[in-house]
Parts: C-alpha cells; sequence; structure tokens
C-alpha cells in the first residue's frame, strides 16, 4: 500500500468512527464519505481513445474516474489520493480506504447536480456515445461451475431420465466441479460481437452470475465467503457444443474445444459492488434471450451448490485474488434447444444475458469466414464428422 492510501485510509477511520473530535466540517466530509447518497456501478470504458475507469450511475451516465478526483482535488478539504490505472488495481485497493474516495465523487456529483442537465460535468458521459469494454482487462483466472443449476442436468435426456438424473443430484450433491474458461481473447465487453469458428455449427449459451474476488481467499469457508467478494458481473459461458472430431486423444469431453475459443466469455457490462447488489442467493434472477426469445429463467434457489460453497471450494485447490472471477453456473435452457425450432446460434442473431440488479449486455453474433490454408492443425468443420 503507498503512504498515501495508508494516510487516506487513516483519515478515513478517523472521520468515520471519531466525528465528534473533528471540527464541524470534517464531520460534514467524514458523513459524506461513510456511505454513498446513491448506488453505482464500476466498468472500464474507452473514454477519448483508451481505456479507463468509470463509475456508472442510473445505468446511463459514466463518470471518468481519473479526471473526477482531479477535479475534486481543487477543493482543499479533499487529500490528494492516485487513482488506479485500471480495475484490477482499482479492487485490490477498494476496501483499503478507496471506496469512501469513491462514495465522495458520487455525493459531490450528486448534490452539485453535476451529473445530469445544464451543470454536467465535462467528465460525464452518456452510455450510448462510448464503448463499453470488458470491467476487468483481464481476470486472472476464471472459474466456471459446470452444471450447477437442477434444471441444467442431463439436459439432452428423456424428460423420464433428467428427472432421475435430477433426483439423484438431489441426493447426492458432491463436491463442485469446476473449470477453467481462457481469459484475454475469450473475454469481451458489452458492445463486442460473438464470433463462431469456422464450421463449429453447434455453438449455444449459458447466463451466468460472476462473483468477482475483493481479496486473497485461500481455504475460504463457505460461512465466510462473502467477506472475500468485490462485486458481481454478467457473464456469458459460450459453448462449442461440436466437440472433438474422431481418432487420437478420446479421454471425456474436451473443455477447452468446448469453451476456449476467441470471444466465448462475454462478461459486463460493468460490475456492481456487493454493498449495492445484496445477497446473490437470495435476489438472483438470470435470464437470456435470443432474437426476443426468452430461453433462459432462473432463481438462486435451482442452484446445486451455492456461491459461497463454489468460493470454498475453488480456494481450497488455487489461492483466488483481487480480480479473478467465479461464476455460478447457469440453468435450463441450452443445448440447442428453443421453443421457435430454431436450434444454434447464428450470424446475424442478438443475445441479451441480464441479472436483475446488474443490468443487460446485448451481443451481435457473427461467423468466421473460411479460414487461410496452411495454418497448422485445426479443428475441422463439425458437419465432417457428425450429422
Amino acid at each position: 500500500m503507498s503512504v498515501s492510501m495508508r494516510k487516506y485510509l487513516l483519515l478515513s477511520l478517523i472521520l468515520v468512527f471519531a466525528p465528534a473530535l473533528a471540527p464541524a466540517q470534517a464531520q460534514a466530509q467524514g458523513a459524506s464519505m461513510a456511505s454513498s447518497n446513491e448506488p453505482f456501478k464500476l466498468g472500464t470504458f474507452q473514454i477519448e481513445g483508451m481505456p479507463k475507469v468509470g463509475i456508472v450511475l442510473q445505468d446511463r451516465y459514466i463518470i471518468d474516474l481519473a479526471v473526477a478526483n482531479i477535479d475534486l482535488e481543487t477543493n482543499p478539504m479533499y487529500p490528494r489520493l492516485p487513482m488506479p490505472s485500471d480495475m484490477i488495481e482499482l479492487i485490490g485497493q477498494y476496501e483499503y480506504g478507496l471506496k469512501y474516495r469513491l462514495y465522495e465523487l458520487v455525493n459531490r456529483l450528486v448534490a452539485d447536480e453535476m451529473v445530469s442537465g445544464s451543470n454536467q460535468a465535462s467528465y460525464v458521459y452518456e452510455r450510448e456515445d462510448i464503448k463499453v469494454l470488458p470491467p476487468l482487462m483481464y481476470p486472472g483466472k476464471i472459474l466456471n461451475a459446470a452444471v450447477n443449476f437442477y434444471s441444467h442436468v442431463n439436459e439432452s435426456g428423456t424428460e423420464e431420465q433428467r428427472q432421475a438424473a435430477m433426483r439423484q443430484r438431489q441426493e447426492n450433491r458432491g463436491v463442485p466441479y469446476l473449470f477453467m474458461k481462457p481469459t484475454r481473447g475469450a473475454v469481451i465487453g458489452a458492445d463486442d460481437t460473438i464470433m463462431i469458428p469456422y464450421g463449429r455449427d453447434r455453438t449455444d449459451w449459458e447466463v451466468e452470475l460472476g462473483a468477482v474476488i475483493g481479496r486473497p481467499a485461500k481455504y475460504v469457508s463457505a460461512a465466510n465467503a462473502q467477506d472475500y467478494v468485490f462485486g458481481y458481473t454478467i457473464t456469458m459461458d459460450i459453448s462449442d457444443r461440436g466437440g472433438r472430431p474422431p481418432g487420437g486423444f478420446s479421454g471425456g469431453t474436451d473443455w477447452f474445444v468446448g469453451k476456449g475459443h476467441d470471444t466465448f466469455a462475454p462478461m459486463g457490462p460493468w460490475i456492481v459492488p456487493k454493498e449495492f447488489y445484496g445477497d446473490p442467493m437470495a435476489n438472483l434472477r438470470q435470464t437470456l434471450s435470443v432474437n426476443g426469445e426468452m430461453i433462459q429463467e432462473a432463481r438462486a434457489g435451482d442452484m446445486i451448490h451455492t456461491l459461497w460453497e463454489i468460493i470454498e471450494y475453488g480456494s481450497s485447490i488455487i489461492t483466488l485474488f483481487p480480480g479473478d472471477v467465479i461464476n455460478n453456473g447457469t440453468s435450463g435452457g441450452t443445448m440447442g434447444q428453443r421453443d421457435s425450432g430454431q436450434s444454434w446460434l447464428q450470424a446475424g442473431e442478438v443475445v441479451e444475458a441480464s441479472i436483475d440488479g446488474i443490468g443487460t449486455m446485448r451481443l451481435d453474433v457473427a461467423v468466421e469466414a473460411e479460414r487461410p490454408e496452411g495454418t497448422g492443425a485445426q479443428l475441422p468443420p463439425v458437419r465432417s464428422y457428425r450429422d
């Protein structure tokens, strides 16, 4: 922690916990920084051609954090505090005093009516005027929970087979099954395009809640797991169901093929700090539609393992660090199943993934053009080995 950050944390503690010892002006400042008068979200945005961390108000207004802080510090009441260069740095500093500066920024902008209208600050942007980038560029690792909703168990089986499999899981939940999802290359933002690889024509969708880790976690108990979370975002686990071609190694599911293509980990549009979201195991509702057709809708009650149990299990295997993402799994409504009769994702479609209290991602779907020859080993088109 930097010297300035330590000084700011000390000042924060003095102002929050000992206002009776401070003069009236300092008491007012302490009150303004103890909480935010308006809930906010945090994201990464392309502003003036550069990726910048921004505060989001009302899902509409984007505040350039660094510039807003410079403006705030023109008032000598506020100590100088360097702003993080990216979201991961922000997450690492948030509980060490940085969140109080963000509260101050939001409270000042709201109180002085600088968010919108004739007094709008020059560093406040409209959502439609700037590009939304992935909020994390990029997570150190992404852990996804596989088949963690009862409605997702054995989706390709008959109704009788599915019910039997669900009963079996209820009787013996076992431990969570986690797999790694690639980050850079796979992670894209809410303004980007899902690109289906050439010939991989069995691609579908999975909406998930992403829990963003806020501080290092190793051997964390489920009872304490929430203390290690910074906030929540929307993720999608785009999945290639085409599998491997025959021959060679055939030792089960190829998770890299199924989950690891470029653009297969949409994330965003932003992160909600946990104090503004509440308990996901009480209020989670995640939905997904394709071309306006609702395909997935689920609540936390359908989950096999709680988010806290997933964090407990993941942290028992590998240390989780600030900016890592733990995805809670998806519900039924995958494997290309749609009431409309259309199955897998097609070029020109639009996928919308939403979580109440966070927001919505809307991503276009495109198909990769035929690849150039002579580029080495490649996955063949699914149709070349499957009916």
